[in-house]
C-alpha cells in the first residue's frame, strides 16, 4: 500500500522539484524518468499498476510545473 502512495505523489513533486532547480521543466522531467527508469531495471518497482501510477503522477507533475512557470511569466 506504501508504493502505490509514494507512486501517486513522489514523481510529480519530482517533476516540480527538478523544475525549479534546473528552471526548464523538460529537464524536470527528464531527470525524474531516469529515477524510474532506474528503480525499475533495479526490481523496485514489481507490477504494471505501479508504473502507470507513476506516468499519471509524471503527467500532473509536468503540468503543474508548466502552469507554475506560466504564472511567473505573468506578473514580470
Amino acid at each position: 500500500m506504501s508504493k502505490i502512495i509514494l507512486a501517486a505523489f513522489l514523481p510529480g513533486l519530482l517533476v516540480v522539484f527538478f523544475s525549479r532547480v534546473t528552471y526548464n521543466r523538460y529537464i524536470g522531467l527528464a531527470l525524474t524518468v531516469a529515477l524510474i527508469a532506474a528503480s525499475v531495471s533495479k526490481g523496485y518497482t514489481d507490477s504494471i499498476l505501479l508504473i502507470v501510477i507513476d506516468a499519471a503522477s509524471l503527467t500532473v507533475g509536468f503540468w503543474y510545473s508548466g502552469r507554475m512557470r506560466g504564472k511567473g511569466q505573468k506578473s514580470e
